[in-house]
């Protein structure tokens, strides 16, 4: 029971446990649902190991399948009753808070309003402002939130300032100041209270320790995903004739040039075809594509690039080097994601989406960087199931979208 509690508290901080009122219900579900399975699991583990359950014959063997099977179900059924109940019952006494937006240009609007909508029960938007309109500190009186998207720093602190004095909730997006002082600390210089921003790589500790859990993770992956990827191999093969895998040059920590692996899921390319990032409904994916790519399924391969050192478990992901030239062009800061080696998942990959615009995941990637740790890795790493239950977590970009940066390309 003690090791069972522990399981679940611990795991329930990693999912982010019961957050009644902060997230819409089918996440939390998620989240508690992941969090107990693997508990259960490694607590039936542990009776097995004990042979101390009623179950079990004089010999190890894990318990009755059914009657594990039938605890999880009903242990699921309670989650989703008090979650729902929870949510409910947060809204009824709760009503949503009154909302103003500060922005600066109509496409940040948009950018920021389809965001807000999903979450009608928490914010309810009374206004809209732009951030020069001399108007919006009386304004900001009437709300309960305030929502800052692409302002200007320096305005954007003036109204930070505004909202704080006036006890107003504030929400506003990163830019690279912000990133910077994430990770850093305060400190004392003699009797001078200053933040101490150490702008350094891992240490060699740190670097060990995750070499050696890529290794390890990676070999153990690699054994239990070898009879998927042969069936996926299979499968690609039988579907068009064509190539098992798909090859293509990828930048790494330092900007070192490499080849990642990954499942072909789009028919092969002609030979002066130019290649360009998946958009929603693209014809070129196959139909065993579309099953590998809902699934994550055809990134099993970069096990084989973890285990050869080029790519970690968890970081930035490795861009194609046209997106690299082309981000970096509009984003600078675009480049300091190669200060890493490139990772399988990360945050932008748990909390983003395949669509979710360079600028955002940026943002994400040095948010790791800066905050990295052995603990954050894990973390991410038991969060990175969370993918499997989120349908939109592979949405192709738009055609607005590629045509966006087209656009940008061509001014240039």
């Amino acid at each position: 029971m003690v090791t069972f509690a522990i399981l679940e508290i611990s795991l329930m901080s990693v999912y982010g446990g019961y957050a009644i009122g902060k997230q819409k219900s089918k996440p939390i579900i998620y989240n508690l649902v992941l969090a107990t399975i693997i508990t259960d699991i490694i607590t039936n583990l542990q009776l097995s190991i004990m042979n101390t359950n009623a179950y079990f014959n004089h010999r190890f063997e894990f318990a009755d399948p059914e009657l594990l099977f039938l605890t999880i179900i009903l242990q699921i059924v309670c989650i989703i009753i008090f979650v729902y109940l929870g949510n409910y019952l947060y809204f009824k006494v709760n009503p949503p808070e009154k909302c103003i937006v500060i922005t600066s240009s109509q496409n940040s609007l948009n950018k920021l309003m389809c965001k807000i909508k999903k979450y009608k029960k928490q914010y309810k938007v009374i206004s809209v402002y732009d951030y020069e309109d001399k108007n919006i500190y009386d304004n900001i009186l009437k709300a309960d939130t305030v929502f800052v998207y692409d302002v200007p720093v320096k305005d954007r602190s003036h109204i930070v300032e505004y909202c704080y004095d006036n006890h107003k909730n504030i929400y506003y997006n990163l830019e690279m100041c912000d990133i910077v002082s994430i990770g850093s600390e305060y400190t004392m210089l003699d009797d001078k209270p200053l933040i101490m921003a150490n702008v350094k790589d891992l240490s060699f500790e740190q670097r060990v320790i995750k070499r050696l859990m890529d290794i390890v993770l990676s070999l153990i992956g690699l054994i239990i995903a070898s009879p998927i990827m042969l069936i996926c191999a299979i499968c690609i093969k039988c579907e068009d004739g064509g190539k098992v895998f798909f090859n293509q040059e990828r930048a790494t920590k330092d900007g070192e040039i490499f080849y990642v692996h990954k499942f072909r899921t789009m028919r092969e390319a002609k030979k002066d075809e130019v290649q360009v990032s998946a958009t929603e409904n693209d014809d070129r994916i196959t139909k065993i594509g579309a099953i590998l790519r809902k699934f994550r399924i055809d990134e099993l391969p970069q096990i084989i690039n973890i285990l050869k050192g080029e790519m970690s478990i968890v970081g930035p992901r490795p861009e194609m080097l046209e997106n690299i030239y082309r981000y970096t062009e509009e984003l600078p800061e675009f480049s300091y994601r190669l200060r890493v080696k490139a990772g399988l998942t990360g945050l932008a990959q748990v909390f983003g989406k395949y669509n979710t615009s360079p600028k955002d995941k940026l943002v994400l990637d040095l948010i790791y960087i800066e905050k990295y740790s052995i603990w954050q890795d894990i973390k991410l790493i038991f969060q990175t199931l969370i993918i499997f239950f989120k349908s939109d977590s592979t949405e192709g970009f738009t055609e607005e979208t590629i045509m966006e940066f087209t656009k940008k390309d061509e001014k240039k």
